[in-house]
């Protein structure tokens, strides 16, 4: 069974290899303002299940035969904020220094569409929401954090499986889920779409 991934995050595919799967890698290039801005009053999680949703979309045109699968984190913090990628030391600087010994959750969006000779033959869509307890860095940690550039592009300006992780007290939830990628929910979208795991290992 081909697998294809939309999305060029390492940590997904990082996490998919793990779990024995080799995805074919296709980065959708969609516009997520736009999409962002299509939608009426949608809800944080309304907001990255339709970005998933696009991702898996955008790449399915190039398939016959496959399975792809779409992503899409953002944080929804504990003042009511939803953050995708700071992009800048200073965004992300400021980020932190709110989010620092708090309770947030991580949303991740997730759709897997089924192609059979070029169709998408069936699809499902959810999301999985997880929580992160942030610790406190010292303002020298957070400066050296931010400067090896890993916080600019990753969803919540943190990781839990790279340099972030030394700054994430636990969570609550699925933790392939924080990291990009929910295989538990993965698994049950699959078997909506007829194709179980074993099919794609």
């Amino acid at each position: 069974m081909r697998f294809v991934l939309a999305s060029a995050s390492p940590a997904r595919l990082a996490v998919l290899r793990a779990a024995g799967v080799e995805p074919v890698v296709r980065v959708s290039g969609v516009d997520e303002d736009a999409v962002a801005a299509a939608l009426v009053d949608p809800s944080p999680a309304e907001l990255v299940t339709a970005l998933a949703v696009a991702k898996a979309e955008a790449v399915a045109g190039d398939e016959r035969d496959a399975v792809v699968v779409g992503c899409d984190s953002m944080l929804l913090t504990a003042d009511g904020r939803l953050q995708g990628k700071p992009g800048t030391v200073e965004v992300a600087r400021e980020r932190w220094q709110r989010m620092a010994g708090t309770t947030g959750t991580l949303l991740t969006g997730h759709a897997v569409l089924r192609l059979k000779d070029g169709q998408v033959a069936d699809r499902a869509a959810a999301h999985e929401a997880t929580s992160v307890r942030f610790g406190t860095p010292t303002e020298d940690e957070l400066e050296a954090y931010l400067a090896t550039g890993e916080p600019l592009g990753v969803a919540g300006a943190f990781t839990l499986d790279g340099l972030g992780g030394w700054f994430v007290d636990g969570i609550d939830g699925d933790p392939s889920s924080v990291i990009g990628i929910s295989l538990p929910l993965t698994r049950r979208l699959l078997r909506q779409v007829g194709v179980t795991v074993s099919d794609i290992w």
